[in-house]
């Protein structure tokens, strides 16, 4: 009796990590790859440095747009995740733009801030 009690307190600890492990099968590459772009232009914004954003605003709106066009994974919001995407792109053409018309840092700041703000969305809010 006490295995299998033992056993069925295995298999619901176990539980997490297996819905884990289910989540991280429906990974979006193409996520991932815009994340590692926004990751290091935003936060040395949040310091003061802006140029990791000046050298890779080209960069956030091509793997933007690369992301865009790929096939939305299970588990997430399809119409929701369209929209959203297709407004990340729109921030990321404007940060493009603003950055070959040198732009100053404080206009800057409020854009890339919204590219990230639409980035957690995504992340966060179209998901089912």
């Amino acid at each position: 009796m006490k295995s299998i009690v033992r056993l069925a307190f295995i298999i619901l600890a176990l539980l997490p990590a297996m819905s884990f492990a289910q989540s991280s099968k429906t990974a979006w590459p193409e996520m991932k790859k815009f994340h590692s772009f926004m990751s290091s232009s935003f936060h040395p914004t949040e310091e003061g440095n802006f140029k990791p954003l000046r050298e890779n605003a080209d960069s956030l709106l091509i793997t933007a747009k690369a992301w865009q066009s790929s096939k939305i994974p299970a588990g997430y919001k399809p119409e929701l995740t369209k929209t959203t995407l297709e407004e990340l792109v729109k921030k990321c053409t404007v940060i493009a733009s603003a950055v070959k018309e040198k732009s100053s840092d404080d206009e800057l700041k409020v854009l890339i801030i919204d590219a990230h703000d639409i980035f957690h969305k995504i992340v966060e809010k179209c998901r089912e």
